[in-house]
């Protein structure tokens, strides 16, 4: 294994060529750069010690070559670029330059990046390599720095399969023979310091496979930037600069155990726009969102994923850059300010993250050094039929320093909040999407993807251990048992799962016309069930806006008015119904079509009276979802909810309270349009109930049918209540009342 310390250019570097027979000439080696082939350029270019002092410089295209200071003429031992120069007495050769002349008699100045020995550390490759380096992001990758006062970039790349990696970019015209890396022994992890090359150069490695001899050229699965697609290049990030001013919201970040959490689920591409189509970067982003979300609300944003991607239409969901924010929207700083500037205002950033699986685009991670690295060999477990994508291979302990890494990098280097993991179920089961045949079953016959649960695990431990009070949140369809209780009990350890089954039964009821709904009522009573079984967010998210499902609005049965009203009511009830809140961007507008990554939200719609009810209303309910704990305090315990009345199917009626903090708020959903007079529910305490809210109100473009603010309960026992409450239910909407004592 090559190892070495830091001195500078031709300074304490000799070194024996251990890494070729010692009887080798440099005939075989030159060969071995000539074709590409030289996999420990180090232990044969630099200042070497053999009989004496030498220095061996490799210029590809160089007809002439001389060291400085001094003018010290080379000898050429190969005319593909090979020079030496020698001197009988022992001692240690003194710094120098290359001067070298190119065909065109051209003559430059450069430091010898072979003067520079590789210095990573052995403890840390072998951390990466049992899985156990979280921060790897500082192991591999590009980064600038100096080297004894010589300015540069030191390279690194995981790829144990290649005969030979070099790294190529603007700084050499994509020359694959001009600087090879030396590999660390049987880590597969090459290194190289380049001189002169730093923050803004454009480079990617170029990796040839020890058996079949193709070459790959492939970006840095490291990279911190990479250039605007469709270029591929990736980009020297030269490190943040941002200032974070948020070091008041990280010190009180809100527990999301007991907290509000009212998320907006955001595409930063189409979210808004500029008038010639361009999107907004990442600080007019910020500019133009806070206003909206501190205006309707919302506690946190959800970025659909920014880690950087190749195509558009994946809508971030394809990941090649899981260290890059994706440069359509501006720099790594210019994210970091859209995060710190929403964190100053009070509120949270989650990031889509996509851990199971990446694109086969031939310039990202696919056969990444010839061979199936990051993926499965097994296209039965290494593919994914369903979206033409390759899963993670979560068995190789480098792979999971690899994914780790990237989520710690987006909850520390950025302040997010948490993570929405996507796809999960796709993760946790090996047949997920297959037929028949197409599968392999684990190690004890089952369908259960072992290693993923492994892997899902560490993830959680690590994450929240190391990035106290951040979250990850599941998107996960099935009934997988316990995935968001603790390791430590068999769990995933995820903080929160999003309610699929919850999200899939409510909107097939309100599909339903009003007149048949009686014979569904059990869609909406059936989630109570296993409502506490996990610590649900319910989802109402990009997906069911999309592919032709249309939008919320359009899913809604009955004429304008009767749309409208259904959606103003499925808004209340989700806010009433116990777990946290995600609404997809333009839910606030009530978009009538479904949503295109490709155009802008249709702002303009807010100057439309039904559209601007039902933005106003969702600011309202936000604004009591907030102040009331009672819809908040208890959202993951079965004693923050309780059923007033689950049978009422001929009227379409639900009631239930909901507890919390000492606080005591009654729910009441007509999902009818008719409107029920002496309404009467029981409750379990005197005194008066205040009307909080009530979606028919005028304000909101309803009818106006309410209970004059507040009703006053009565010493009547009903439903096995000592009181009861005698209401009148406008219809299609909800009613929520709080108690205020007498």
């Amino acid at each position: 294994m090559v190892t070495a310390g830091m001195e500078g250019p031709g300074k304490g570097q000799g070194r024996s060529l251990s890494q070729h027979p010692a009887s080798e000439g440099p005939s075989a080696a030159a060969a071995r750069l000539r074709e590409g082939r030289e996999h420990a350029p180090h232990g044969f270019l630099g200042p070497l010690c053999e009989h004496g002092n030498v220095v061996r410089v490799w210029v590809p295209g160089a007809t002439a070559a001389w060291l400085e200071p001094g003018t010290r003429a080379m000898r050429c031992i190969d005319a593909a670029g090979l020079f030496e120069w020698r001197r009988p007495e022992q001692g240690e050769p003194d710094g120098y330059r290359i001067r070298w002349r190119d065909d065109g008699g051209c003559e430059h100045v450069q430091f010898d990046p072979y003067a520079f020995a590789p210095s990573l550390d052995d403890d840390d490759l072998a951390r990466f390599g049992r899985g156990g380096d979280f921060r790897a992001w500082r192991l591999l990758g590009a980064h600038p720095g100096e080297r004894s006062g010589v300015a540069g970039t030191r390279f690194a790349v995981w790829a144990p399969n290649a005969e030979r990696v070099s790294v190529i970019g603007d700084f050499n015209d994509w020359n694959g023979l001009a600087h090879p890396m030396s590999v660390h022994g049987s880590s597969g992890i090459w290194e190289l310091f380049i001189p002169g090359v730093g923050a803004g150069d454009l480079y990617k490695f170029e990796l040839r496979n020890r058996d079949s001899g193709a070459i790959h050229v492939k970006i840095d699965p490291f990279a911190r930037q990479l250039e605007l697609r469709p270029r591929t290049a990736c980009v020297i990030d030269a490190g943040s600069r941002h200032v974070w001013g948020d070091a008041a919201w990280l010190r009180d970040r809100p527990d999301w155990q007991r907290s509000p959490m009212a998320v907006y689920e955001l595409h930063a591409g189409s979210w808004r726009r500029h008038d010639d189509g361009r999107f907004l970067d990442y600080r007019e982003l910020a500019d133009a969102l806070l206003p909206e979300l501190l205006e309707l609300g919302f506690t946190h944003v959800e970025l659909m994923p920014i880690t950087e991607h190749p195509f558009d239409g994946s809508w971030g969901y394809q990941t090649t850059g899981y260290f890059a924010p994706t440069s359509r929207f501006g720099s790594p700083d210019d994210f970091r300010h859209f995060v710190d500037i929403l964190h100053r205002n009070g509120i949270g950033v989650i990031l889509d993250w996509v851990p199971g699986h990446f694109p086969k685009d031939a310039h990202g991670l696919a056969r990444f050094d010839g061979t199936a690295l990051f993926e499965h060999a097994d296209p039965r477990r290494g593919e994914t039929a369903e979206w033409g994508t390759l899963a993670f291979n979560f068995a190789r302990d480098e792979v999971r320093s690899f994914l780790i890494s990237s989520a710690i990098y987006w909850l520390e280097e950025f302040h997010i909040d948490g993570l929405r993991i996507d796809a999960v179920a796709a993760m946790l089961y090996l047949d997920y999407g297959r037929e028949n045949g197409d599968w392999v079953a684990n190690i004890h016959g089952g369908n259960e993807n072992l290693e993923a649960v492994s892997f899902l695990q560490a993830l959680n431990s690590v994450t929240h251990r190391e990035c106290p009070g951040s979250m990850t949140i599941a998107e996960e369809s099935t009934s997988w048992p316990a995935v968001t209780r603790p390791v430590h009990l068999g769990g995933l350890g995820f903080s929160m799962k999003w309610n699929m089954g919850w999200m899939h039964d409510t909107l097939e009821y309100f599909r339903h016309d009003p007149v048949h709904r009686r014979f569904h009522h059990d869609s909406l009573t059936f989630g109570l069930l296993y409502a506490h079984s996990e610590n649900f967010v319910l989802p109402l998210s990009h997906d069911e806006v999309v592919h032709g499902k249309g939008s919320l609005l359009d899913k809604m049965p009955g004429d304008r008015w009767q749309k409208f009203a259904n959606l103003r009511l499925l808004y209340c009830y989700m806010y009433a119904y116990p777990g946290k809140k995600l609404l997809f961007m333009g839910a606030e507008l009530g978009v009538p079509t479904e949503w295109s990554h490709d155009h802008e939200l249709p702002h303009g719609l807010q100057e439309a009276p039904d559209h601007a009810g039902i933005r106003r209303l969702l600011a309202d309910l936000n604004a009591a979802y907030r102040t009331r704990g009672a819809l908040y305090l208890d959202d993951f315990v079965a004693e923050g909810f309780e059923w007033i009345d689950c049978h009422d199917a001929d009227q379409s009626v639900l009631s239930f309270l909901r507890r919390g903090g000492g606080e005591l708020l009654v729910a009441v959903c007509n999902f009818t349009p008719v409107p029920r007079h002496n309404y009467r529910i029981g409750v379990p305490a005197p005194g008066r109930y205040r009307e909080v809210l009530n979606s028919d109100a005028a304000l909101y473009g309803g009818s106006n049918v309410g209970n004059l603010g507040s009703v006053e309960a009565e010493a009547r026992p009903w439903m096995g209540r000592p009181w009861s409450l005698s209401l009148a239910l406008p219809p299609l909407a909800a009613v929520m009342f709080e108690s205020v004592g007498s």
